[in-house]
C-alpha cells in the first residue's frame, strides 16, 4: 500500500539529491555595482556580524563627528538604516528559493503496521513524485527570474532612501535657514513695537497703530516658535532615515542651502537614464518571464498534477514478503486546471500591463520634475539677479533718507521687513530647485517615487500680513 504524496522518481532522487548549500552574498555584490554607479559611487554594507562590521561602525561614527554635507548623509543612511538591512534579507529569501527550486523534494517512507489474529501485517512504501524532475529546470528558470525582480525592488529602496535622505537633508538645512530670519524678524518687530509704544506714549499715534504694530510683534514670537519646532522635527525625521540614535544625533549640518548648481542637466540625457536605469521597469521584465513560466507549468500540470510512483512492499503474517513498483494517478474529474492556467493567464497579462504603465509613468515624472526644476531655478536665479539686489538697495536708500530725517523709523523698519520677507522667498525657492533636482536624479537613477516637497513656509501668514501692514 502507498499513501498519496508528492513524489518523484526514486532512483532521480539517489542521483541528484544531497545537502545543498545557499550562497551567503545572495546577490548583494551585484545590488553594491548597481547603487554605486546609480549614485556616484556611495557605498553599501550589510551587517550579518562579519569582522567588516567593525570598520563600517567606526565609519559611521567618523561621519557623524563632523558637518554633515548631503552625500554624507546619505552615506550614513546607507551604512546604518536598520529597515535597509532588514530589506536586504530579501535578497537571500529569494537566493534560498532559487536554490530549492534546483532540488528534488525528499522522497517520502511510509510504514503501516495492521495487526491479525494469526499475524502481523507490515506495509512499507518509499514514494517520490514522478514529474518533479521534469519540471526542475523551468522552475529554477522562474526562481532565477524572481531573484534578479527581487535584487532590482532592493535596489530601488535603497536608491528611494537616498533620495529621501536628500530631500529632508534640504528641507532642514532651509528650516534652519529660516529659522535664522525669524529671528531677525522678531529683533524688527520687536523694535518697531517699542518705537510705536514710545511714540503713542508721546500722543503721535493712535491706540489702533499701537496695537497694529503690537500684533505683528506678537505673532512674530508664535512664527519663531513654530519654526524651532519645525526645525526639531524635520531633525528628527532625519535622525529616523539615517537610523541614528544616542550619541550620533550630534551631528551638525551647513546653515545655509548649497548655491544653484552650475552643471544644469539636459534633458534627453535624464530621460535616457530614466528609461535605461529605471529598476521598476526592470523586475517588471523579470515578472513578466516568470509570469510566463508559471503559464507554461500551469498546462501541463493541469491534467498530470500529481503522479506518484515508488517502490512499495509488504510482509503477510506468514512472514513472506511482497516487493514491487507502486504509483497513482489523479482522475481529472472536477477540474482539469482551468483554474491555475487562467490564473497564469492573468499575472502575465497583468504585468505586460504594468511594464507598459511604468514606461509611460516614467517618462511623465520625467517631464514634470524637470518643468519644477528648470522653473524653480528660473526664480531663484530671478531673485539673485534682481529682487535680493533691489530690497537691499531699498534699505540702503532708506537708510539714507532716515538719517537725512526724510523719512520715519517705521519706514525704515518696513523696509527692513520687506528685505527679510524676500530673502525667506528665495530660500524657499532655492529649496525647491534642490528637491526637484533630487527627485529628477532619483529617476534618472532607476527609481521612480515623488520627493516631499514639504516647506517650512509658515510664515506665509505672516507674510500676508506683513503685506498688509
Amino acid at each position: 500500500m502507498m499513501l498519496n504524496r508528492k513524489a518523484a522518481v526514486l532512483s532521480a532522487s539517489l542521483l541528484l539529491g544531497g545537502c545543498a548549500s545557499v550562497p551567503q552574498q545572495a546577490g548583494f555584490p551585484e545590488v553594491e555595482q548597481a547603487v554605486a554607479q546609480r549614485t556616484q559611487g556611495l557605498r553599501m554594507h550589510w551587517n550579518r556580524g562579519t569582522a567588516s562590521d567593525a570598520a563600517v561602525a567606526e565609519s559611521i561614527r567618523s561621519i557623524v563627528r563632523s558637518e554633515l554635507t548631503a552625500d554624507q548623509a546619505v552615506q550614513l543612511a546607507l551604512l546604518n538604516n536598520p529597515a535597509l538591512q532588514a530589506t536586504y534579507e530579501d535578497l537571500m529569501v529569494a537566493q534560498a528559493d532559487l536554490v530549492q527550486s534546483g532540488l528534488l523534494r525528499n522522497p517520502v517512507f511510509d510504514a503501516e503496521v495492521k495487526l491479525f489474529g494469526d499475524g502481523t501485517n507490515l506495509e512499507v512504501a518509499v514514494v517520490q513524485e514522478f514529474l518533479d524532475v521534469f519540471f526542475i529546470p523551468m522552475r529554477r528558470r522562474l526562481a532565477g527570474a524572481e531573484f534578479e525582480a527581487a535584487k532590482a525592488r532592493v535596489a530601488g529602496e535603497v536608491i528611494g532612501l537616498a533620495a529621501q535622505v536628500r530631500a529632508g537633508y534640504y528641507r532642514l538645512v532651509t528650516a534652519q535657514q529660516t529659522l535664522e530670519l525669524r529671528q531677525q524678524v522678531l529683533i524688527a518687530t520687536e523694535a518697531s513695537f517699542d518705537l510705536a509704544r514710545r511714540l503713542r506714549e508721546a500722543g503721535n499715534i493712535t491706540d489702533l497703530d499701537l496695537a497694529n504694530e503690537r500684533s505683528l510683534y506678537e505673532q512674530s514670537k508664535v512664527d519663531l516658535a513654530a519654526a524651532e519646532a519645525l526645525t526639531l522635527r524635520l531633525r528628527e525625521s532625519l535622525n529616523e532615515l539615517m537610523g541614528t540614535w544616542g550619541q550620533m544625533t550630534s551631528w551638525t549640518v551647513p546653515d545655509r542651502l548649497p548655491p544653484l548648481d552650475e552643471r544644469p542637466m539636459v534633458f534627453e540625457e535624464v530621460q535616457s537614464e530614466a528609461i535605461k536605469n529605471n529598476l521598476q521597469l526592470a523586475a517588471t521584465r523579470q515578472q513578466i518571464e516568470a509570469s510566463a513560466l508559471r503559464l507554461g507549468i500551469a498546462r501541463p500540470m493541469g491534467l498530470i498534477e500529481e503522479i506518484e510512483v515508488g517502490v512499495a512492499a509488504e510482509r503477510e503474517p506468514d512472514g513472506e514478503w511482497g516487493i514491487g513498483p507502486g504509483f497513482s494517478i489523479p482522475i481529472p474529474l472536477w477540474t482539469q486546471g482551468q483554474p491555475a492556467i487562467a490564473r497564469a493567464q492573468a499575472e502575465l497579462r497583468r504585468s505586460m500591463q504594468q511594464y507598459a504603465a511604468t514606461a509611460i509613468q516614467t517618462r511623465s515624472r520625467v517631464r514634470t520634475a524637470w518643468a519644477d526644476l528648470h522653473a524653480a531655478r528660473s526664480r531663484a536665479e530671478y531673485y539673485q539677479a534682481v529682487l535680493l539686489p533691489l530690497n537691499e538697495r531699498i534699505v540702503n536708500e532708506s537708510q539714507l533718507q532716515y538719517n537725512a530725517m526724510q523719512i520715519g523709523a517705521f519706514q525704515l523698519l518696513q523696509a527692513k521687513r520687506q528685505q527679510i520677507q524676500t530673502a525667506e522667498q528665495y530660500i524657499q525657492t532655492l529649496q525647491d530647485y534642490w528637491l526637484a533636482r533630487t527627485e529628477l536624479e532619483q529617476i534618472a537613477a532607476g527609481q521612480l517615487g515623488r520627493v516631499d516637497r514639504e516647506s517650512p513656509g509658515v510664515m506665509g501668514a505672516q507674510r500676508e500680513r506683513l503685506n498688509d501692514h
